[in-house]
């Protein structure tokens, strides 16, 4: 076959020539747009923050309403004077000061592990902050939204010493009282039937009906998160007649739940635990959290503290929201020694619940306020 033609090679310079205009004039276009220089790491613009429905109510109303346990040792319960007392309603008191500077603007609400979730459907109660387990059935079930988690716990066995017992797989043939409405239920059955243990369910109505059954002697152990366990156990007669088995034979991530679809509610949630969370990673505690307002060079505490950005504003609150749950309730840390810990009659060791940089460490790890 022969070379291209002369009118072929026109053709292709023509082609080259509009091709070489085109880039000269997108250069030119290029020169003309103005520059700007964007600080490393700038966030873009905001828009302003959607309104909470609930927020809104709750600010209304003057106060919130948070939903905790009936009455559980160390989490939520009240003392001889009447007052509610506990790591979770600590929280509870934290989100309240967290909107109104006030950790006292808050209602407690006693729930049932059955009627928890109803209560949250119909509005009864803003949050519900009672040792509730995050799971793929509850978190994809539509109604409900976990804001994060404030405690990893565990279901384990409560026996009698004299049965001398050194693991859950010895429990053949025994009695097991668990909590209806609860995760124990289904934990325990799966537990057993793994491994061919024939047992016997005591299904009770309520956590204190399952601690009563069990101090009765209706039933050889008690199934139920760890952490329930040891209280359960304080309650007791003779509490060290009872020992909480090694075995634990579950994961239960507990925390917050509000309702689904007021993302913005939600968030306020989950930064206010995460602001507690951050504060004991940085030092910031319930004595020194207006010195460190004022005098804190620190970036990321100054952002927490509000002394710099405006990130209470996006969530619907004030500047210092993070620095008034802070002196509300104390960090994280502090809620959890008062409450569960060294300063508690429970003396919980932090485990799983230590900080993420703690020696050793834990599982709690706050998000970033950036």
């Amino acid at each position: 076959m022969g070379g291209p033609t002369t009118a072929f090679w026109m053709r292709m310079a023509g082609l080259a020539a509009l091709a070489m205009a085109a880039a000269c004039g997108d250069r030119d276009r290029e020169a003309e747009a103005p520059v700007t220089e964007a600080r490393p790491g700038a966030i873009p613009t905001a828009t302003a923050p959607v309104e909470s429905p609930t927020l809104t109510a709750i600010k209304r109303r003057g106060r919130l309403n948070c939903g905790v346990n009936q009455g559980l040792v160390g989490f939520a319960y009240t003392d001889n004077r009447g007052e509610w007392r506990g790591f979770d309603v600590d929280f509870c008191r934290g989100l309240a000061a967290a909107i109104f500077g006030d950790p006292d603007a808050v209602r407690f609400v006693p729930l049932t592990a059955e009627n928890r979730f109803q209560a949250l459907a119909e509005e009864r109660i803003d949050v519900l902050w009672r040792n509730t387990s995050w799971t793929m059935e509850r978190d994809t079930g539509g109604q409900l939204a976990f804001a994060g988690v404030n405690y990893y716990d565990g279901q384990g066995f409560l026996v009698r010493r004299a049965l001398n017992l050194n693991s859950a797989t010895e429990l053949t043939g025994a009695r097991v009282c668990v909590q209806a409405g609860s995760t124990s239920a289904l934990n325990a059955d799966d537990y057993f039937r793994s491994r061919g243990i024939d047992y016997r369910a005591v299904v009770l109505p309520t956590e204190e009906a399952a601690r009563q059954a069990y101090g009765r002697e209706d039933c050889d152990a008690l199934s139920a998160d760890v952490s329930a366990l040891a209280a359960a156990r304080t309650t007791l007669a003779d509490p060290q007649q009872h020992v909480v088995l090694s075995d634990v034979i579950s994961k239960e991530p507990l925390g917050p739940v509000t309702r689904r679809g007021d993302e913005q509610w939600t968030a306020v949630v989950r930064w206010t635990l995460n602001a507690l969370i951050l504060a004991e990673e940085m030092g910031v505690t319930q004595t020194n959290v207006d010195e460190q307002a004022e005098t804190s060079r620190v970036p990321q505490v100054r952002r927490l503290l509000g002394a710099e950005g405006d990130f209470g504003p996006r969530l619907g609150l004030s500047k210092t929201w993070a620095a008034d749950a802070v002196e509300g309730v104390g960090n994280y840390g502090e809620i959890f020694d008062r409450n569960l810990g060294s300063q508690s009659p429970l003396d919980l060791a932090r485990g799983l619940n230590a900080q993420w940089n703690a020696r050793p460490g834990g599982l709690i790890y706050g998000l970033p306020v950036r």
